[in-house]
């Protein structure tokens, strides 16, 4: 989850910021901010009317600031319309609503006076002013001027802006007369809560400032803004674009989030920043409020709709925001969140994680003791947090670590009590399905046997596994699938624990058991090839049951066929794992050699192969020698076989004859006759009619044709070397 990062988690981490900004907020100084907000009001909205007003009051106001000082006058407004009020405009729109000749009188007069839009240009010609426009994603033309140059310092910053299609832009009477234009969008959280303040945006492909750093720009005369970002000098990005780290102007520089915002530093809503324009207009003003100051124009007016929330104000009138990261920069007062943030929460929660799950696992610490640890680490998390934020303005969440601690704290110690609770209702429930129930009583009287450790035993592994399995399990969504595996694996498991067998463990198709362990059976090699004789009678009336559901079901019927691999040998058997958790199971080289050879009775074949260990324990079993080989990953040849039947296949007479032809022309091939081995091939095949030997034939027809090309030589010893599993 951390490492997604959703969306629930990053608005966790952001409530944890806004409390440390609430416990110590920015100081606010009223004398030392550089701007003031003239507030359009509602005491100004009943003076002067509803809004928007005629430009000849703004151009009123406009003069009165320059008059008073104002060192620069930024509008948080947008003057996209012209004026409704302008003379000649009323006049044409009283004439569309009445013929009256009276009306027409005044179509001439209403052309000699002032234009409204015309005043309020001469007046932003006159003084300082930046204009702010609007960025929207209803795609337009409208495409805002620009005053600025722009210096790139490392990765493009275009692509982590936040990014809109079109603007409403003020009229080009303005923004010809006005020294800067910048958007003055803001940026909200998911929650509605403005954190950060954007210094930058982008419009299609074209970068443009927002209030606050064209402010900056105009009050410097600079002419340039720099964005330093991923890849730039000094900056350790390991070859990724992690966007922009901070942005300067004239002999300002301000860090910013990825996303080139500045994180507001609140000081929350301060009623002195405001000066209502009812206020300034009137004749009584002390113009010592405005002198030097950047003046924003905005409006606290709820119906103006421009009314915010940020950490420390549930409503602020947005214009304020600007004003406030205004004040930060002045003041060098700045958040930040280091790239390296999100590496250093996730080693912490993984540490503490790890502390605790180890703490409650191991049973000298125990629960208690751990959650002591815990709590101690978690306050000393939290006190390194908050330190950071309060002497260096770094933004770092020790919540979600711990809470990832506590979360591992209580699912380790409910599966730790759960597991003592249940100890023996494990053992008769789990291995139920992996040993016969004479095993399990065993084991449930003697809990004691399920400890780590284990005995070289002489036993008989058994591998089998479903052959072209990709190609059945195609026919099948997940939930078939399965229905279809357990439908395999019911009757074969029954015949194998039904022989005094333990299931070792399912993988996938393929079964994996062994005999003579954890109870002693002195015919393990007869009873493991005795179930794999069963297993393979069992698999026909599968296929029989297979077929016919497959003709109901109108779908192709493709037969189950499986590959048996027995061998027996010492290896060690006993419970496997860690002190949490263990199986019973078995290691050794005759496992692995096993496995190999139910590989192998797809190279020969044939059903059923087993090594020669297992040939020597066997009592009236029919079985054909079938190689010398050595298989993948082992350095000695070993004999093998396949197995037809039990003793009536033994004692038939077809068995008979073809047990001696075969032999001959292994000796044949040994002695490296060609001719005559397959002559005796060709015997093999006319007395083989119960048995399907046909491929183990016809891999020697072609093993001798490339002898007879390429002989193998006289010191040749008969070993095949297998080069796939």
């Amino acid at each position: 989850m951390r490492l997604e990062d959703p969306q629930i988690i990053q608005e966790l981490r952001l409530k944890v910021f806004d409390n440390y900004q609430k416990i110590k907020p920015r100081t606010f100084d009223s004398e030392a901010t550089p701007a003031r907000i003239v507030d359009i009001d509602e005491a100004s909205l009943k003076k002067f009317g509803q809004w928007p007003w005629p430009r000849p009051l703004l151009a009123s106001l406009l003069e009165r600031l320059s008059n008073a000082g104002a060192a620069i006058v930024v509008f948080d407004v947008v003057f996209a319309e012209p004026d409704r009020t302008s003379p000649s405009t009323l006049v044409k729109e009283w004439m569309s609503l009445s013929d009256d000749e009276n009306i027409k009188k005044f179509s001439s007069l209403g052309a000699k006076l002032p234009d409204h839009d015309q005043l309020f240009a001469s007046a932003i010609g006159q003084s300082a002013v930046i204009l702010g426009f609007a960025l929207h994603n209803e795609t337009n033309d409208a495409t805002p001027g620009k005053n600025f140059g722009l210096a790139q310092l490392g990765d493009d910053p275009l692509p982590f802006l936040p990014s809109y299609t079109g603007s409403a832009t003020n009229l080009k009477i303005f923004e010809e007369r006005a020294l800067g234009q910048a958007s003055f969008n803001s940026a909200p959280d998911t929650d509605n809560i403005v954190r950060r303040v954007p210094l930058f945006v982008a419009l299609n492909d074209a970068l443009y400032p927002t209030l606050v750093p064209e402010t900056l720009r105009v009050a410097q005369g600079a002419s340039t803004y720099r964005i330093k970002s991923s890849g730039a000098s000094g900056e350790q990005a390991f070859g990724e674009q992690t966007g922009i780290v901070a942005a300067s102007v004239g002999d300002f520089n301000f860090p910013t989030d990825k996303h080139g915002a500045l994180w507001l530093y609140d000081t929350g809503h301060q009623p002195e920043r405001f000066i209502s324009v009812a206020e300034v207009m009137d004749s009584k003003f002390d113009p010592k409020e405005i002198e030097g100051r950047v003046i924003f124009i905005g409006t606290s007016a709820q119906g103006l709709r421009d009314i915010r929330s940020s950490p420390l104000s549930v409503a602020v009138p947005g214009v304020e925001l600007h004003v406030q990261a205004l004040e930060q920069i002045f003041s060098g007062q700045f958040l930040t969140r280091p790239d390296w943030a999100d590496g250093l929460e996730l080693l912490l929660m993984v540490s503490l994680g790890l502390i605790v799950y180890f703490g409650v696992r191991w049973r000298r610490v125990g629960a208690l003791i751990t959650a002591v640890i815990g709590l101690v680490c978690s306050g000393g998390a939290v006190a390194a947090s908050w330190e950071m934020f309060s002497s260096e303005g770094l933004l770092l969440d020790p919540i979600y670590p711990i809470f990832a601690g506590l979360a591992v704290y209580l699912i380790t110690s409910l599966q730790a009590y759960m597991q003592t609770e249940s100890e023996k209702k494990q053992i008769r429930g789990a291995f139920s399905q992996y040993m016969s129930p004479a095993m399990v009583e065993k084991l449930a009287e003697n809990p004691n046997l399920l400890k780590l450790g284990g005995e070289m035993r002489d036993m008989t592994l058994l591998f089998c596994d479903v052959r072209g399995f990709t190609t059945i399990s195609e026919q099948f969504n997940a939930e078939e699938l399965t229905a279809f595996i357990n439908k395999f694996l019911t009757p074969m498991t029954d015949v194998i624990m039904s022989r005094e067998g333990t299931i070792d463990k399912y993988m996938g198709d393929c079964i994996m058991a062994f005999w003579n362990a954890p109870l002693d059976d002195e015919n393990h090699a007869d009873h493991g090839v005795e179930s794999a004789l069963e297993m393979m009678r069992k698999l026909k009336v599968l296929n029989e049951e297979i077929k016919i559901e497959a003709e109901a079901e109108n779908r192709k019927f493709i037969p189950v066929n499986i590959g048996i691999g027995l061998n027996s040998g010492i290896v060690c058997v006993g419970n496997m794992g860690s002190d949490q958790r263990f199986d019973y199971s078995v290691l050794g080289d005759d496992v692995n050699l096993a496995s190999r050879l139910e590989g192998q009775s797809k190279t020969y074949g044939v059903d059923i192969v087993i090594g020669e260990n297992t040939f020597a324990q066997l009592n009236k079993k029919a079985t054909l020698e079938l190689d010398l080989i050595q298989v993948k990953g082992k350095t000695e040849p070993v004999r093998i076989y396949c197995v037809l039947g039990e003793e009536d296949v033994l004692l038939s007479q077809e068995f008979n004859s073809l047990e001696g032809s075969h032999k001959e022309m292994l000796a044949a091939y040994l002695n490296q006759d060609w001719d005559i081995a397959l002559e005796l091939i060709k015997t093999c095949r006319e007395q083989m009619a119960p048995f399907d030997l046909s491929e183990l034939y016809s891999l020697y027809e072609g093993r001798i044709t490339d002898f007879k090309l390429t002989p193998p030589g006289k010191d040749w010893d008969g070993v095949y070397i297998a080069t796939s599993k």
